[in-house]
């Protein structure tokens, strides 16, 4: 939630200047674009293959159309409130319940730390193994990596949106390394057509389709990420006529781009190879044929999670900070380290939540609760777009067809079911967080109401 955001929904008094509009439509795009790439695609794809099977692509089908229909209901929200909090401020408007608005708010939170904390596994895996050997214990590793993130994040540490150019770009270099390996094995013969049709669950009916489902939303954690952009509203030029083009090109970019990394996987690797390693996309390219340097695909795997896991640290400390000022939770945690102005108690308050994640989760139960949580959110949010028709805006703004957020919150719902095949520790550790969060939220509210400021 934006801290110029009341809990309502309504501006509060302004005391700083306005943000700079500097964000045009090419930026945004690729904005997006590295937004959405990274941990997911570079650290799932094998356990997604474990659960469906060689038929590696299916999943990532399904889940760029569920993609597709939440972005069509965040382009219609952020078109008619082109300001920033997202999730939290179009589930305020639409509900208007501020114990609903802060669940969904905290649910966004702590998905980017277990976000985070999937990719602090995916770094202490098989890609950084690939540089240094087995010699460093992967937990250890996992911990110091958090560490790292918030003591960058307490220094201060800012990217500038032309930065995320560079970042993205790196990212997507390892991807087109993949396809193109991915072309040359076909061209050469190479491959085994016959695994894209397998699938891990024997036979047919039940057992199929909820494989499929499961696999689809551990997959579907690959998508996430174009739900933060609506947070770079007020910073985006002409925002109402620039994010509709920019949220589908990204999403339909990044969509084509896993699908067709999961066809050169599946038809390069066995499943049961790729799912047992925490370095996907390096055993494909260990098979592809190319006499390609695998320690420099490692260093830009580990580069594109390294960034995936910084952006979602500060992510999840700012809505901490923005929360703390909007008096849903402990006023401390909104304190600001005072040399760095950065807000040293919400920074260390997830670093320690992370911490907590990595050592009790790997990178497919953490995967899985991030795309859990986001799928909950977007189910809401899909709900929210349609009760929000009833509020007419004074300006024209994109509107998705009526059928479009209808299906995305039933598919968003089915996928965060257990139709989906998803271990039980998935919902107790998303549990856990939710409960860290209503019990600060309780612990605010009896504050407030013993100094009487409720």
């Amino acid at each position: 939630m934006s801290t110029t955001e009341t809990s309502t929904g309504a501006q509060s008094p302004a005391e700083e200047p306005a943000l700079k509009r500097a964000i045009g439509p090419k930026l945004l795009i690729l904005f997006v674009i590295g937004d959405i790439l990274g941990t997911g695609i570079y650290a799932t794809t094998g356990s997604v293959a474990g659960k469906v099977g060689g038929a590696l692509w299916l999943p990532f089908v399904i889940g760029f159309a569920v993609a597709i229909l939440t972005a069509a209901s965040y382009v219609e929200l952020v078109g008619k409130y082109p300001q920033a909090a997202g999730a939290a401020l179009y589930t305020q408007k639409a509900f208007k319940v501020p114990f609903f608005t802060f669940i969904i708010a905290f649910m966004v939170m702590c998905s980017g730390l277990s976000s985070a904390s999937a990719a602090a596994r995916a770094f202490s895996g098989d890609y950084l193994a690939e540089l240094t050997g087995d010699a460093l214990p992967p937990t250890l590793v996992a911990i110091c990596f958090i560490l790292l993130l918030a003591a960058l994040n307490l220094r201060g540490v800012s990217e500038s949106v032309k930065t995320n150019v560079i970042l993205t770009l790196v990212e997507l270099t390892g991807l087109l390394i993949i396809l193109s390996i991915g072309a040359y094995a076909v061209l050469t013969g190479d491959g085994e057509p016959s695994r894209l049709t397998e699938f891990e669950a024997s036979g047919t009916g039940y057992a199929l389709i909820t494989g499929v489902l499961g696999a689809t939303a551990l997959g579907f954690f690959a998508f996430v990420g174009f739900e933060d952009s609506v947070n770079m509203a007020e910073e985006t030029k002409d925002p109402v006529r620039t994010f509709p083009r920019a949220i589908f090109i990204g999403v339909t970019v990044t969509g084509t781009i896993y699908v067709l990394v999961a066809l050169v996987s599946s038809l390069l690797v066995d499943y049961k190879v790729l799912e047992g390693s925490s370095g996907p996309l390096l055993e494909v390219v260990k098979a592809g044929g190319v006499d390609f340097p695998h320690k420099l695909f490692a260093l830009i795997a580990l580069f594109a999670v390294t960034n995936s896991a910084l952006i979602n640290i500060m992510m999840a400390s700012r809505l901490c900070y923005g929360m703390a000022n909007e008096r849903i939770l402990p006023r401390a945690m909104g304190r600001v380290l005072r040399r760095r102005r950065t807000p040293v108690v919400g920074i260390v308050f997830v670093a320690l939540l992370a911490i907590g994640l990595v050592s009790t989760g790997e990178i497919e139960g953490l995967g899985d609760t991030t795309a859990f949580l986001l799928l909950c959110v977007f189910a809401v949010v899909n709900v929210a777009v349609l009760v929000l028709r009833r509020d007419p805006v004074d300006h024209t703004h994109f509107r998705t067809p009526t059928v479009l957020p209808v299906l995305g919150a039933v598919t968003a719902l089915i996928l965060a079911s257990p139709l989906a095949d998803r271990p039980a520790d998935v919902y107790i550790r998303a549990g856990v967080l939710l409960a860290i969060g209503v019990g600060l939220w309780a612990v605010n509210k009896v504050v407030l109401r013993v100094r009487g400021e409720d």
